[in-house]
């Protein structure tokens, strides 16, 4: 089968916040697939935060993008053509694969979902990578008990929504911290946060003091910067931070610099420990498992900003920047056939 192949590489390294130039669109052409690969269809593209990380040329827990190269997320594709025994043309796989309409894949690389589950984008949002995050880095590193005070920052977002809808399950008291009085609204009335804080219209230290009376137990980190410095003082006695993420610094240009954390460390005893939710691979079936379970007991919502069209993947991957997505930012490539 040979058919025009449209792709987006990474063109250059951005500078600060990636801008339009830094990537390329490219035609190709694509051949059939050989024995034990598949031909895939995309369908829906996650575009997230972490994927900047991967456009510098620096040592990370995955490799960078090389110029050139067609950039790659998790993606839900469909079977054009199989030849391999383990999948037949239609099959719904979801895998890590480029930004590009059709992909020659090997069979072991991605794994087939189950299509019952609506909507099938949440194979890439909370029955997904971003559910998973939430999972064990909540409850591995935060283990969050009943009564406690759990902070979650970026709050709206696919990972934040879902720690504090964990959180909540496992009866603590959930602040979350966003950026619009719509997302606020969304964390306290759909998903029963106790407290969220407008970072944008409100002082931070001064609402966290009186969200939090008791203090802080457990601190869910996927922003950094200023928002985390104005939590640190006040993290309770063996309080816990699971670092997820630093979108405020991703774009900087220069080292940032802030309130060092070691005495906060030392005086409360607390722990804060990074992760990806690649260290928990060998435990992903616990997850999911978890994850369905509460889904379909009604105990866990979702939200998704669903883009349209291939030609906007990189828009949508801007706007996460910008903070225009609630919940997990999801392009929709095509039709399921």
């Amino acid at each position: 089968m040979n058919v025009t192949n449209e792709q987006i590489q990474l063109a250059r390294r951005p500078v600060g916040t990636p801008v339009m130039e830094d990537f390329a669109f490219v035609e190709a052409p694509i051949a059939s697939p050989e024995d034990g690969e598949l031909l895939v269809r995309t369908v829906y593209v996650s575009v997230d935060p972490y994927l900047r990380g991967r456009m510098q040329d620096a040592k990370s827990y995955i490799p960078p993008f090389q110029l050139g190269e067609v950039i790659s997320s998790g993606v839900i594709a469909q079977v054009v053509e199989s030849k391999s025994d383990q999948f037949t043309k239609g099959d719904l796989v979801l895998g890590a694969l480029g930004w590009q309409r059709y992909t020659i894949t090997r069979a072991e690389a991605v794994r087939k979902i189950d299509a019952s589950i609506e909507p099938v984008t949440l194979h890439l949002s909370m029955l997904g990578m971003t559910g998973l995050t939430a999972y064990f880095g909540l409850l591995d590193i935060g283990q969050p008990k009943e009564g406690e005070t759990v902070v979650v920052s970026g709050a709206a977002g696919a990972v934040g929504s879902t720690v504090g809808q964990i959180a909540k399950i496992h009866g603590a008291r959930v602040v979350g911290i966003a950026g619009t009085a719509e997302k606020c609204d969304y964390l306290t009335e759909q998903l029963g946060f106790d407290v969220a804080i407008n970072y944008k219209e409100e002082e931070v230290k001064a609402a966290l003091r009186e969200a939090c009376p008791d203090g802080i137990d457990v601190y869910f980190d996927n922003v950094g910067g200023t928002i985390s410095d104005a939590v640190f003082p006040l993290l309770n006695k063996f309080a816990r931070i699971p670092v997820c993420g630093a979108i405020s610094s991703y774009n900087n240009t220069e080292v940032e610099m802030g309130p060092r954390v070691q005495t906060v460390l030392i005086k409360t005893s607390a722990l804060m420990k990074g992760f990806t939710v690649g260290d928990y691979s060998d435990r992903y079936g616990e997850g999911l498992t978890a994850l369905t379970t509460w889904y379909k007991e009604g105990k866990l919502k979702y939200e998704e900003t669903i883009t349209e069209g291939f030609d906007h993947i990189i828009d949508a991957f801007l706007d996460l920047f910008k903070g225009a997505n609630l919940g997990k930012s999801i392009v929709k490539v095509s039709e399921i056939e």
